[in-house]
């Protein structure tokens, strides 16, 4: 029989030697076999970009993507500084939503899903900030699956002095981040994306001078990303955390590493879209948007007029295919499609030929509408 393949934004489906890692030895998290595995986990981390650990940490939390971000900005925002949070989708928003609750104080830019980012009007906005203002912005942004241009952002923060946060949570480790280029003080990931792990490992990589700098704010007892790292700095854990996802993240970079780092994995990724783009084209689908705007890791696909998300969700999971619908007001007009983790060529080839009898089925002529 078929395995299921996960085709949603994580958690994604396993390789074979991940979920071999899973059922390994119990493992105390106050000893020295525990801090070699966190050590090495936090090293990774930072071998991925090439980060120096004298000038930058990575800090574990257990806990989803939001875990991390949530840490990064109440860990680092003063609450007398301005915080602008880009938002053009769910994630953008929740970057607001999230300095907010924090009692930083919070502007947001909203622009249409899906749209870029207008870096006009962040330089018009930051113009009458100041030099204490901070920025947060989602580089993937997986509600339609656009690659924000984090670049153009970064330099007009440089211009301003502002300080730049990034939500890296489904880009980390399959697209490139110019961490000093780009003038990034933090970016949070986590382990069940682009690095292949399970859900339950989320990090934020700070720059260490930042985090020092920001050592007096205390906004939260698990989510303060101080104390995890005095700790994890001194082969510590202030509370239990999520050993067996560090486990399989361990056996996760173990095979990342093998296949060539985040420059393979793109080149993957790539293809993998490539192959569905042209699968999906040949069926008469279109995509929200160009490949060049897109993530690797994430296309989003106009649905045919006269197909629903839940006939095409639920004749595709029969077929073992979990597609993730859009969200919010996007939820009757796009699917999304995710290539992330253990997925094959032949893969591909079943998903296109499952959608392909689908569209048969439901839509007369296989014709694709807006």
């Amino acid at each position: 029989m078929n395995r299921t393949i996960l085709l949603n934004p994580g958690p994604v489906t396993l390789s074979p030697r991940v979920r071999a890692a899973l059922p390994g030895p119990d493992l105390c998290h106050r000893e020295t076999e525990f801090f070699d595995l966190q050590d090495e986990i936090r090293a990774r981390l930072l071998s991925v970009y090439d980060l120096d650990p004298d000038r930058w940490a990575a800090v574990l939390l257990s806990g989803s993507g939001t875990a991390g971000v949530e840490a990064m900005i109440g860990s680092l925002v003063p609450g007398d500084h301005k915080i602008i949070a880009l938002d053009n989708g769910v994630y953008g928003k929740r970057l607001h939503d999230i300095a907010q609750i924090y009692g930083c104080a919070p502007e947001t830019i909203n622009h249409d899903w899906g749209a870029a980012i207008d870096t006009a009007r962040l330089d018009q906005e930051l113009s009458s900030s100041g030099s204490s203002s901070w920025v947060t912005v989602v580089h993937h942004e997986t509600t339609t699956g656009r690659l924000n241009d984090i670049q153009r952002v970064a330099g007009v923060c440089r211009a301003h002095g502002a300080t730049l946060l990034l939500d890296a949570v489904s880009s980390f480790g399959a697209e490139w981040i110019d961490f000093e280029g780009w003038g990034i003080t933090a970016c949070a990931g986590v382990s069940n994306k682009c690095l292949h792990g399970i859900p339950g490992v989320a990090f934020v990589i700070v720059r260490r001078e930042a985090l020092e700098a920001a050592s007096s704010i205390c906004r939260s007892l698990y989510l303060d990303l101080h104390s995890h790292c005095a700790a994890q700095d001194k082969r510590s854990t202030p509370f239990t955390p999520s050993v067996p996802a560090l486990v399989a993240l361990q056996e996760s970079f173990q095979e990342f590493e093998e296949q060539g780092g985040w420059r393979a994995r793109n080149r993957c990724y790539h293809e993998r879209s490539v192959q569905i783009e042209e699968g999906f084209e040949a069926l008469q689908l279109r995509p929200m948007l160009s490949r060049d705007e897109s993530s690797v890791v994430l296309r989003a696909w106009h649905l045919p007029t006269a197909l629903t998300y839940e006939a095409l969700h639920d004749t595709l999971k029969r077929d073992g295919f979990i597609v993730y619908r859009g969200q919010g007001a996007l939820a009757e007009d796009i699917f999304r499609i995710a290539v992330m983790g253990d997925i094959s060529k032949q893969d591909i080839e079943r998903l296109i030929d499952s959608l392909g009898r689908t569209l048969s089925t439901h839509v007369e002529g296989v014709s694709a509408g807006g």
